[in-house]
């Protein structure tokens, strides 16, 4: 059953709020040598938070503890997620020292490294944000003054977790990152989405791709992917789905990272490949989807757009289609059974794109986007190109 839009969604926590909970837990044991069973902590998002302890441990030397996310309503991979802590005295740091009170925040189990530049933290380093680490670094200074302490952060399911989600191409290995930037995670956040959209594009810019492929699904990028073959400096599409000949793209070789799941964000992905130079994208998606984009709608979600054929069905009567096609269009019920009843009619295709085109100008002004389809058997069954530049 469907959550009625008026119900309230209950909101949660991001894995640095956790992780900042977990350290000042484990901060309060190791300062007071005894047990604390919750925490309260100030998020960035200008509210306080209480976070409940698990597995509490401490000594005279050490201590630690661990939050249990709680992403709300959200959606969230690492919902669920054991967030552990440790704080301990380093005793490598000389107190005459201006290291004598540093506070070194490492990864432990189940947290990545970053091994790509165009992230918040550089390659190398552990995949605890730039927010998270301030929030950490100050929840533990609260608690302990003008000692050294090792902070050690883990999720001991997160290389797991990881794999169901974007980190690998991002340049994320081993295991997930610790992100946030509110503390707060709004439930079913298109943030979420839009911020990886443009990390994605910092990483690909970083790597110096000079074009990026936006998919809305898997289905459409590995069509793609398994479609486009290097041949020496350029792609040739192997098109065996329609009569069309194949053409060469004039990009250079693509690599993974130029590849950016964009889901139904069009738009935002749209103006922000425009914002980092990325003129000409390559959109992959499903006839279904490019109905919704040629709409011009700025999110081609279900819940946020209405698929409507009847306008599909006046842009094929103003290009004076057949009749038995307009026919079809009009007999049915959704834009995917619109595309097999055709074939996947070239001009039908093509009578699309256009609008999409057009549609994604008014997104972003002056990009100039190619379009790719993809069938429900995993193959290209129309591409479009980008106007020839005049150079």
């Amino acid at each position: 059953m469907k959550r009625s839009h008026t119900t309230r969604l209950r909101t949660g926590y991001t894995t640095g709020a956790c992780a900042t909970a977990a350290a000042r837990g484990a901060a309060l044991m190791l300062s007071g040598q005894s047990l604390i069973r919750e925490v309260t902590i100030e998020l960035p998002a200008g509210v306080s938070a209480t976070f409940k302890l698990e597995g509490q441990h401490f000594s005279p030397s050490n201590a630690s503890c661990f939050v249990i996310k709680d992403a709300g309503d959200d959606p969230d991979i690492t919902n669920g997620a054991e967030v552990h802590a440790v704080v301990s005295l380093n005793h490598s740091s000389s107190p005459s020292t201006e290291e004598g009170n540093t506070i070194v925040i490492t990864g432990g189990r189940g947290i990545g490294k970053a091994t790509k530049p165009g992230l918040a933290i550089a390659p190398g380093e552990w995949a605890i944000n730039p927010v998270p680490r301030r929030m950490i670094e100050e929840a533990v200074r609260a608690v302990i003054r003008d000692t050294a302490l090792n902070v050690e952060i883990s999720i001991p399911d997160g290389e797991l977790r990881a794999k169901k989600t974007l980190n690998a191409r991002l340049g994320i290995l081993g295991g997930l990152s610790i992100l946030g930037t509110t503390g707060i995670v709004r439930p079913i956040s298109a943030k979420a989405w839009t911020d990886t959209i443009d990390t994605a594009l910092d990483v690909a810019r970083a790597c110096g791709c000079e074009t990026v492929v936006f998919s809305t699904g898997r289905t459409s990028e590995l069509a793609v992917q398994n479609q486009f073959k290097v041949q020496g400096s350029r792609f040739e599409v192997e098109n065996q789905a329609t009569n069309h000949e194949p053409r060469t793209l004039s990009f250079e070789p693509l690599p993974e990272e130029a590849y950016v799941m964009m889901g139904d964000h069009i738009a935002h992905a749209l103006r922000s490949a425009r914002q980092r130079d990325f003129i000409r994208p390559v959109i992959a998606c499903q006839f279904a989807k490019l109905v919704k984009i040629a709409c011009g709608y700025e999110n081609t979600h279900a819940a946020a757009s209405e698929m409507d054929l009847v306008r599909l069905r006046e842009w094929a009567e103003e290009a004076s289609f057949p009749q038995p096609l307009l026919d079809t269009i009009a007999s049915a019920n959704t834009a995917r059974e619109i595309a097999v009843l055709t074939c996947f009619d070239p001009a039908l295709m093509a009578l699309v794109a256009q609008k999409a085109f057009r549609a994604a100008q008014s997104h972003a002004a002056g990009g100039d986007p190619a379009f790719i389809v993809a069938d429900y058997s995993g193959r290209i069954a129309y591409y479009s190109f980008p106007p020839k530049s005049s150079e």
